[in-house]
């Protein structure tokens, strides 16, 4: 397989994720995604945003997570995110740390 095949599908890919994620599941909480897969929206949004810098293309946050999310991230809780348990909160601070390597502030 070429390179621009493989980049194709690998975008088309991602774009089913996100579909998934946002349309289909979007009862699927991030704290959930973060506790047991070790990654969230939040994630995908900033691998986004990497990759937009990697390429030359100053891209804020916020920015990235509006492109994921097709809305602002805070419209996008409002609507879809729910309280998360202590439990959950504690577990979430564990996977965070052990996948994205910092304290979570507004993950």
């Amino acid at each position: 397989m070429d390179d621009k095949t493989r980049t194709e599908l690998e975008a088309a890919a991602f774009r089913r994720l996100r579909d998934h994620l946002m349309v289909q599941r979007p009862d699927v909480q991030n704290i959930d995604l973060m506790n047991l897969a070790g990654f969230c929206r939040n994630c995908l949004s900033r691998w986004y945003q990497e990759a937009a810098t990697d390429q030359g293309i100053e891209m804020g946050k916020e920015e990235a997570r509006e492109i994921f999310y097709g809305m602002p991230y805070d419209a996008w809780k409002a609507g879809n995110q729910t309280e998360a348990s202590d439990e959950k909160q504690e577990l979430f601070k564990k996977a965070f740390a052990e996948n994205v390597g910092t304290t979570p502030k507004d993950a």
